[in-house]
């Protein structure tokens, strides 16, 4: 943690978790933050879908859920941006307080629900930034009192489709009730038939090969996993990321909010996260590329979610602990862990130790 933010860290840590995250996105929105200033070195680069990222490290969805500040994430030099989660109608989410740091455990626990503007309004912003370059996906979701969840699905494909780089379909968070459900296989296999014949209506507008991605929960047994790996691969889903967050709270320190209800991220959730994607990895014999989020706080800890079977990686709790001046760190230090282990692009680190981490025995 170095720069403007290790001077305004305490005062930040003493604001409730909402307004430091408001104040974070105004800071942005105002230029307050760390620019990249030369190009990342060329072993970072990753080609994928078609797209060109400068570096492998991205921002989560839960940032900036509503794509106010994509652009300036960007030039802090992130090699990628999703906003969201969106819903096609504006929600305020579960009432508050609904955000708990655990500083001991570097973690944060949620139920937000979804809180966002809704597709009309995030669209348009979306669309005004679409030519700055630069990678913006857009994470997409159901509204919690909706009646058809598939629906919502769709419209955000039709909505979103023109102008995000990518879509993720949000099937994980554990704070919308019986979201998860969709992750079984009927039901998984159902939603994503409908998804990609909304995309397939786009051919033209030439948008019929957009990515579509699919967010998955860590806390998924080994039946389940197989099942979503085989439905994903039968339906030609692009990518995966692995993984929301988790309602397990093995391991943590006690202290005042563990029992909160919610979900877990941070450092507390990288051991599983990166198990459950190392045995999807192999599950799906490397063929479905993957995103690898939960508990990225170091080069070193990007570098395992690679070697565990991720193509890119996905930060976003480190963040609040650590400040934006992370991510030049993060860079530095994986570009130094590749050239250790002899690889000069990221490419050829993936996966390497997916069977390590897949029969890795978690501790408590």
């Amino acid at each position: 943690m170095s720069g403007l933010y290790s001077l305004m860290r305490p005062f930040v840590m003493r604001l409730d978790p909402e307004q430091a995250h408001r104040l974070a996105v105004n800071a942005f929105a105002t230029g307050l933050h760390p620019r990249q200033t030369k190009p990342d070195p060329s072993a970072l680069n990753v080609n994928l879908w078609g797209l060109d990222f400068p570096n492998p490290i991205g921002m989560a969805a839960g940032f900036d859920k509503n794509c106010e500040v994509p652009d300036a994430l960007l030039a802090t030099g992130l090699g990628f941006v999703e906003v969201g989660t969106v819903t096609p109608l504006p929600q305020a989410g579960n009432p508050k307080p609904r955000v708990f740091r655990l500083a001991d455990d570097c973690g944060v626990i949620n139920r937000l629900g979804f809180n966002n503007d809704g597709h009309t309004r995030v669209a348009k912003r979306l669309a005004a930034r679409a030519r700055r370059g630069g990678i913006v996906g857009v994470n997409i979701g159901a509204n919690m009192d909706s009646t058809d969840r598939h629906r919502d699905y769709e419209l955000g494909v039709s909505q979103f489709a023109a102008d995000a780089n990518f879509l993720t379909v949000n099937i994980s968070s554990p704070n919308t009730p019986g979201l998860r459900d969709l992750q079984g296989r009927d039901e998984l296999d159902r939603l994503l038939k409908t998804v990609f014949a909304a995309r397939d209506k786009m051919i033209d507008k030439d948008l019929a090969s957009r990515p579509i991605l699919l967010k998955i929960a860590p806390d998924i047994n080994e039946d389940g996993l197989k099942d979503i790996a085989e439905v994903a691969t039968k339906r030609g889903v692009d990518g995966v990321i692995v993984s929301n967050s988790t309602v397990s709270r093995d391991g943590l320190n006690p202290g005042r909010y563990v029992a909160e209800k919610g979900g877990l991220s941070g450092r507390p959730l990288f051991a599983l996260s990166t198990k459950i994607l190392a045995r999807f990895y192999l599950l799906t014999g490397g063929n479905i590329p993957l995103v690898g989020v939960g508990g990225v706080e170091s080069g070193q800890t990007a570098y395992e979610k690679i070697r565990a079977g991720a193509s890119l990686v996905q930060l976003y709790t480190a963040m609040i602990f650590e400040g934006p001046d992370l991510i030049a760190e993060i860079k530095r230090d994986l570009h130094k862990c590749l050239a250790e282990d002899g690889h000069d692009l990221i490419s050829k680190a993936v996966g390497t130790a997916a069977k390590d981490w897949a029969n890795r025995e978690l501790t408590a």
